[in-house]
């Protein structure tokens, strides 16, 4: 029951650790960590409801919606009603945000860097996370009644 031998307890420990290098290398692109993970995915999927582009994040909402309105307010996104279904709104990048692609491409090199490993045990990383992850919510859905 010691904490340095759970595996919670290292993964949320790598995850602040993640965190605040990417605070330090985001701030010159005028970026918090939860606003490049919404531009990663504006940058990659283009325009999107924010139902989907919440799914893609996996945040709901509430958590989203902030995140858009100080995007939108620093000239990056811009929100609209769709004109196909007035209950959904529309993310799209602004030129602004997608300019701002070719300063972040240096984001990930960068992390690598920091890391000290080489993008293969960064890929094989990803991917043990990926499936523990996979896991995991399985495992969550299996403990929750009602669900199977």
């Amino acid at each position: 029951m010691r904490l340095d031998r759970q595996i919670c307890f290292s993964l949320h420990a790598a995850s602040r650790a993640f965190n605040g290098v990417y605070r330090v290398i985001l701030k010159e692109l005028g970026l918090t960590y939860p606003q490049y993970l919404v531009m990663l995915v504006l940058w990659e999927q283009g325009e999107l409801p924010v139902k989907k582009l919440g799914e893609h994040l996996r945040l709901d909402s509430g958590t989203l919606s902030p995140l858009l309105k100080r995007l939108e307010a620093g000239g990056l996104v811009r929100r609209e009603r769709s004109v196909r279904d007035e209950r959904s709104v529309e993310v799209r990048l602004t030129e602004e945000g997608v300019a701002l692609r070719e300063r972040a491409l240096q984001v990930p090199r960068r992390i690598v860097e920091v890391t000290g490993f080489d993008p293969d045990e960064i890929r094989d990383l990803r991917e043990r996370l990926d499936q523990l992850t996979t896991t995991l919510n399985a495992a969550a859905l299996e403990e929750t009644p009602g669900c199977q």
